[in-house]
């Protein structure tokens, strides 16, 4: 199931992707129509918070309308909403593995830089912005702004100390983000969080795919397209560190809970690797494409 959060005129909302590109559920008409109960809760992160007690009337109600032959009052034609984050305000900020493709930490230095253990740094959750809205290009602050193409992993059942075989069963779904990043504040502050939490440098989306939909994720491919041309190229499976390993990592101590985002680290191709490096511009437009999960597309402002 393809979950999206919308905005329908100045309402907010979620709903349950039909087809994609043309219709997305009514949650709220289908429940009307199907038993006259509002129960589901108002937000994708509430439900996936509490997935146990509505994923599966969710799933009821989206089968209910699958079987009708007249669904045009219980939908959202795509073109009539604009597409949020999934997430539209994520509770923490958004945890990102670094340099976690050989190829990539490479073309940020040398072999030297491929790293023995898992880095981690964040984004600031002000960062967030959905597909097919405008990046910021921030050029007062900013002349070497790069993107970096992600799987990124949306945590549904809470949990600490969680081993790596156990990992999958801590995961509600998959999505894509770019880990927009200004090179040069990077480089400045000698650390990540500035240089990637400017606003609107992690654009999220376009929806979250469900876990049960992916019984593999290493198998997916990460595509980034700038203007059309191919940047990145690469199968999740080239992760130095695999999904359940980050999640062993991260929750070593710590607690991961649901609607928690984990963007698992991006193939080489990023902008900065190019010689001479091939930064965004305003007016480029990046596409991020993940197969069975969807396109995430953005342009620079």
């Amino acid at each position: 199931m393809k979950l999206v959060s919308f905005k329908a005129g100045k309402e907010e909302r979620y709903g349950a992707v039909k087809e994609v590109g043309e219709e997305i559920w009514d949650l709220a008409a289908l429940e009307r129509s199907f038993d006259g109960k509002g129960v589901l809760p108002a937000s994708l992160l509430q439900l996936i918070q509490e997935e146990e007690t509505h994923m599966s009337r969710l799933k009821e109600l989206v089968r209910f309308g699958e079987s009708l032959e007249d669904t045009v009052s219980l939908v959202y034609p795509w073109r009539d909403v604009t597409l949020l984050p999934p997430i539209p305000r994520p509770v923490k900020n958004i945890m990102c593995v670094g340099k976690n493709y050989r190829e990539h930490a490479i073309e940020m230095g040398s072999e030297a830089d491929i790293p023995e253990h898992i880095m981690i740094f964040t984004k600031a959750p002000t960062s967030v912005t959905g597909s097919m809205t405008a990046i910021q290009s921030h050029n007062s602050l900013t002349s070497q702004l790069d993107y970096e193409g992600e799987l990124a992993v949306i945590i549904g059942n809470k949990g600490i100390n969680i081993s790596e075989k156990e990992a999958c069963h801590h995961i509600f779904g998959y999505t894509i983000l770019n880990d927009i990043t200004a090179r040069d504040l990077q480089k400045k502050h000698k650390q990540f969080f500035l240089g990637k939490s400017l606003d609107t440098t992690c654009p999220i989306g376009p929806y979250i795919v469900t876990a049960d939909e992916i019984e593999n994720p290493e198998s997916l491919i990460i595509t980034t397209r700038v203007n059309g041309e191919v940047r990145q190229g690469a199968p999740v499976s080239d992760m130095i560190f695999p999904i359940g390993k980050i999640i062993e990592e991260l929750s070593a101590g710590m607690t991961l809970e649901p609607g928690d985002i984990i963007a698992t680290g991006t193939p080489s191709g990023v902008g900065k690797g190019f010689t001479p490096p091939r930064f965004l511009k305003s007016g480029d437009k990046v596409e991020i494409s993940i197969d069975r999960i969807g396109t995430l597309t953005n342009t620079i402002q």
